[in-house]
């Protein structure tokens, strides 16, 4: 067995399942060795859709993601997609050939490029190491929550690795389960703010994911309303006190009952400019909690006044067994007025909120004057349109740009793992391989990709991927002929928009060259075609060719440039 067949085998026993990638020379024989030991390769038709695949599959599969590419411009075809997962944090282990001779047309400094955007590198030092060091790169993935490119040296790849080094291979140890608890000082300190807090509301992100039942059953004992950042939608989903997203995606009520918190905890969630709407929605007198796993997260986007370093599950639950009671129910009424249920603090929660919060939380339910017309649809309409058609069962994965919001806000989604949301590095073409891998994670639902004109065109080899796959998928693609947040960020002050817009594209025509079914939609009748897929044998996926209109832009996006 040479050092690339060990690589391959070491990680297959490790349990890696599922693998993404380009083939080239430089990653041929271990990505071969990974099929050969039971992992299924997926073959992406760009290394930075095979990036993102990998990204997103990790996210919603609880598994670490493994990637393969090329030496030289494999590596550098998906840096993109590496910075997402990156800035992400994203548990992903990225297999790539390296030149080491500086005079190789394939030769870059790719432990300088990987850690430039966040990754970790590391590096299979020689035959006799190689099953180690494979296996320290997935422990390091795994437990550190990064994204780790582990080098294949093209000299070391054909050695013999010894019978012994390749005979039992170790199985990395794991930090222990649950993850760390807080200090007994923070927790206390926790506990005795939330027991003074007449307005609590908890924002979860995407360290709270798995988290949910811990969570929750502190807000029901403390009364806190519940949100999320975009990362970790739907994870409150059903309760009667979800906010859906805290930020700029927030409903206009969403907005004012966070801004009228007296304490706001943060739970695994960055508290950054876009979650908190650039501080707008802390209010001047409101307390700041910050709860993370990591230490120098606490803090670094705003200042807080008590920062917690522990697991969310371990925390609330440690701050549940120090306050004790009985939890707060929802659904009863004094006959007063005053909030009914068992517990003793009430905090925010009443019966007459939920009734506000069941009216009128959700963006469909914001009375809104339809801006279609002239053969282009409101992407409101579209998306609640959309909403009413699509199973509740769905994987929803949305592209950046302009449009963003509106599959983002309108389209409901059933938990925190029917949305995917690789919006770290903000890069527009990642959406299209973000649904891929979502729905390979979870083919149990309806994949939806959420894309704009600019970023399916950007992603548009990846097509050929959802059909060679035979993935049931709706791609959605709003098109404005053009980089919409360009256009109504600078179009306003009067500058040329010449290099953000572009003559009108046909992309249904385009996605029925790659074997799509597909529909050009310009008005709400004509979303009759996507229930007659619905209703049909799903034997291809289909494209969605939405023309919206354009007279301005999108809420959230004066809010977003406000951070540039």
């Amino acid at each position: 067995m040479n050092v690339a067949e060990a690589v391959g085998r070491t990680l297959a026993a490790l349990g890696v399942e599922t693998v993404f990638g380009v083939v080239g020379s430089g990653n041929f024989h271990v990505t071969n060795a990974l099929v050969a030991h039971g992992a299924r390769y997926v073959a992406a038709r760009h290394e930075g859709g095979a990036a993102t695949m990998a990204d997103a599959h990790a996210r919603l599969s609880g598994r670490v993601g493994v990637l393969t590419v090329h030496q030289g411009p494999g590596l550098t075809n998906a840096m993109t997609g590496i910075a997402e997962a990156a800035k992400s944090r994203t548990p992903l282990v990225v297999l790539a050939g390296e030149a080491t001779g500086r005079r190789s047309n394939f030769f870059v400094d790719q432990a300088a490029l990987a850690e430039a955007v966040g990754a970790i590198s590391l590096r299979i030092g020689s035959a006799e190491t190689a099953v180690g060091d494979t296996a320290e790169a997935l422990r390091t993935a795994r437990d550190d929550r990064r994204t780790v490119l582990l080098n294949l040296p093209l000299d070391v790849q054909s050695r013999p690795v010894p019978d012994a080094s390749g005979a039992g291979i170790p199985v990395p140890a794991r930090v222990p389960a649950g993850g760390a608890l807080p200090a007994a000082e923070e927790a206390a300190r926790l506990a005795e703010i939330l027991a003074a807090a007449r307005r609590p509301v908890f924002v979860a992100g995407r360290g709270a994911r798995g988290a949910r039942r811990e969570i929750e059953g502190l807000a029901d004992r403390v009364g806190a309303l519940l949100a999320t950042s975009a990362v970790a939608k739907g994870l409150f989903r059903g309760s009667p006190w979800d906010l859906d997203v805290s930020g700029g995606f927030a409903s206009p009520l969403a907005a004012e009952l966070i801004r009228g918190a007296d304490v706001i905890v943060g739970w695994g969630c960055a508290l950054n400019m876009w979650t908190m709407r650039h501080g707008t929605l802390i209010g001047p007198d409101t307390t700041v909690v910050q709860v993370d796993l990591d230490d120098d997260a606490l803090g670094a986007h705003r200042p807080v006044h008590l920062g917690v370093t522990g697991d969310v599950a371990r925390t609330a639950r440690a701050v549940i067994d120090l306050l004790g009671g009985v939890p707060y129910t929802s659904g009863r009424d004094a006959g007063d007025g005053s909030p009914g249920g068992a517990g003793d603090r009430a905090g925010y929660r009443s019966a007459d909120l939920a009734r506000r919060i069941a009216a009128g939380i959700r963006w469909r339910d914001v009375p809104y004057a339809d801006e279609g017309g002239e053969g282009r649809i409101d992407p409101r309409t579209l998306t609640i349109g959309l909403d009413d058609l699509l199973p509740a069962e769905r994987v929803v994965a949305v592209d950046s740009g302009n449009f963003m919001g509106y599959p983002s806000m309108f389209l409901d989604v059933p938990d925190e793992a029917g949305f995917c949301f690789t919006q770290a590095f903000q890069s527009i073409g990642l959406g299209l391989a973000t649904a891929i891998g979502a729905a390979l994670a979870r083919p149990d639902r309806l994949p939806v990709a959420a894309l704009g004109d600019g970023g399916a065109l950007m992603g548009i080899a990846e097509l050929e991927t959802v059909v060679r796959l035979g993935l049931p998928m709706v791609i959605v693609v709003y098109d404005d002929d053009g980089y919409g947040a360009e256009v109504h960020h600078f179009g306003p002050d009067g500058h040329p928009l010449d290099t953000v817009t572009f003559p009108p594209a046909d992309i249904a025509a385009i996605g029925r060259g790659f074997g799509c079914q597909a529909v050009t939609v310009r008005d709400r009748e004509d979303l009759a075609a996507v229930a007659g897929w619905l209703d049909g044998a799903r034997d291809r996926p289909l494209l969605v060719h939405a023309l919206v209109s354009r007279a301005r832009g999108s809420w959230w996006l004066e809010e977003a440039f406000r951070g540039h």
